[in-house]
């Protein structure tokens, strides 16, 4: 009952298992999948204003290296001219000029006649160009513009065009080199936010912001958006993977029962036991009735759990029976017999051991050879080891046979067990190749009780010395019943007026005890 409960309890935590993992899976892959679905894409736009970025940057450095190398006097009208030309064609620049000692000397817009200075260098790109982030441009009456420089000539451009692509209204671009220089930004967080993503530019989601990146050409671009505008995307992935995980969760649950149920049923609690070899072997001792010497006992299986409770054999065996389970736990037994009392058999050679044999095995004679394995190299003569089948087993008498014979030949003496109870009893006794006859218990009862079943007795006794064999009688529990059998000439009995089935150890002292002088 413990072991029931404990299997219980240990279910329905694996049912709160089974259905908690697969949900909770599901719904932690439709956060990754929806956090992935936006970062892909914000990078689709991070990446879409890199290239505008850096086609602009490679449109205003050809610009730039394209004037350097004329002869053309400087601010000359045809130096003028050639600046505002280069201006009206070129679409990232708003305005060129030509410094002399960092002095504006003339633009695209003329002459200059005031004092305009360069502002100092704020970095240097890989490709030599000098750029200044907060120029003063004539035209734009003084909005701050981003300044590139190329020896003499400069090119000015507002930031905005660096981040001039279509995007949402609630996202926010940052344009900058690789190396972290800010070039321009839209919609963007604070100073300080855009320091620290610029320190570390990788997709990412934080407690405000889902970020993709992109590189292109020496240009970072960054794309943030709300993380609120996953709530979306995370229910739409919600609603297709939630369904799979209850489906798995129920098909989990539906494995766990049945598994549970075959584990508690008697058929999946007696296949647990012979995997875990529970079997243990009791001996009930065989006593020479004359004598009152140990001549032998039987094997009995006893099922005994981890919690040391047993079993009874009439719950058990017909179940091992009809499932052939009784295989495998016959060749336990055997195993049990061989390793607990084999030094016990070697040094004394009168004493024998009975092994009761299934239906099955005396069909196809398999525990035969499982009993041979067994003895080879223990000592333990064939003879010692008594084969006992019931009258189940004579059902297909042809096999029977054959199987007995078998055994009477390879030298272990056979006996049929329960004597009585069966069928056909008494065509057997004349036709199978049989050493014993056991009185079933139920006879032995009778004896002394006037019962109509009483004078039974008498006849098995006499039909078993007509045919030969060696009498054995079972369930022997007073002196009235093993008076009766002695004056009867049966030969052996066993039961509780003797001893009950006990360990081997105990059976081993009973022998030490009750052993021929």
């Amino acid at each position: 009952m413990k072991r029931s409960h404990s299997i219980i309890a240990v279910t329905v935590l694996l049912a709160v298992l089974a259905m908690s993992l697969p949900l909770s899976g599901m719904l932690y892959l439709a956060w990754l999948r929806a956090v992935s679905g936006e970062q892909a894409k914000l990078t689709a736009s991070a990446l879409t204003a890199a290239q505008r970025t850096s086609n602009s940057l490679a449109e205003i450095s050809n610009t730039l290296r394209t004037l350097d190398p004329l002869t053309l006097t400087p601010c000359s009208d045809q130096h003028i001219a050639r600046m505002r030309q280069l201006t009206v064609n070129t679409r990232s620049i708003e305005e060129i000029g030509y410094f002399d000692h960092d002095q504006l000397q003339c633009s695209s817009w003329g002459r200059n006649s005031k004092h305009v200075q360069q502002p100092p260098v704020d970095f240097t790109m890989v490709d030599g160009l000098q750029v200044r982030l907060r120029v003063p441009a004539i035209a734009s009456k003084g909005n701050v513009m981003v300044g590139f420089q190329y020896r003499a000539h400069n090119a000015l451009t507002v930031p905005e065009r660096f981040v001039d692509v279509i995007v949402d209204p609630d996202l926010a671009l940052i344009i900058a080199t690789d190396d972290g220089h800010l070039l321009g930004q839209l919609n963007a967080p604070a100073a300080d936010t855009v320091r620290a993503l610029l320190s570390r530019p990788v997709n990412q989601i934080d407690d405000e912001y889902v970020i993709g990146v992109a590189h292109h050409n020496g240009v970072l671009a960054m794309a943030l958006a709300p993380r609120a505008r996953l709530s979306e995307h995370l229910h739409r992935e919600q609603l297709m993977l939630v369904p799979v995980g209850l489906m798995i969760a129920a098909g989990l649950i539906t494995l766990l029962v049945w598994a549970v149920r075959r584990r508690l049923s008697p058929l999946g609690e007696l296949a647990r036991a012979v995997r875990k070899r529970e079997f243990v072997v009791h001996y009930q001792p065989i006593l020479d009735l004359n004598s009152g010497h140990c001549v032998g006992a039987e094997a009995l299986v006893r099922w005994q759990r981890p919690d040391g409770s047993m079993v009874r054999p009439d719950l058990f065996i017909p179940l091992a029976e009809e499932s052939g389970l009784v295989l495998p736990i016959t060749d336990q037994v055997i195993d049990h017999v061989v390793a607990e009392l084999g030094a016990l058999l070697v040094a004394n050679r009168t004493l024998h051991i009975a092994i009761n044999l299934s239906a099955a095995d005396i069909k196809s004679g398999r525990a035969l050879g499982v009993i041979d394995q067994a003895l080879a190299g223990t000592g333990i003569a064939t003879a010692q080891i008594w084969l006992e089948a019931t009258e189940r087993g004579f059902m297909d008498v042809n096999s029977a046979r054959n199987t007995l014979d078998r055994a009477r030949k390879t030298g272990h003496a056979v006996s049929i067990d329960d004597f009585g109870t069966g069928y056909s009893s008494l065509s057997h006794l004349q036709t199978l190749p049989l050493d014993a006859l056991k009185i079933d218990k139920s006879f032995v009862d009778t004896i002394g009780t006037g019962s109509a079943t009483s004078s039974v007795t008498p006849h098995i006794i006499g039909m078993a010395k007509t045919l030969g064999l060696k009498i054995v009688a079972e369930g022997v529990e007073t002196a009235i019943q093993a008076d009766y059998l002695r004056n009867h000439q049966v030969d052996f009995a066993q039961g509780w007026l003797f001893a009950k089935a006990m360990p081997a150890t105990a059976f081993i002292a009973y022998c030490q005890q009750h052993a021929m002088q």
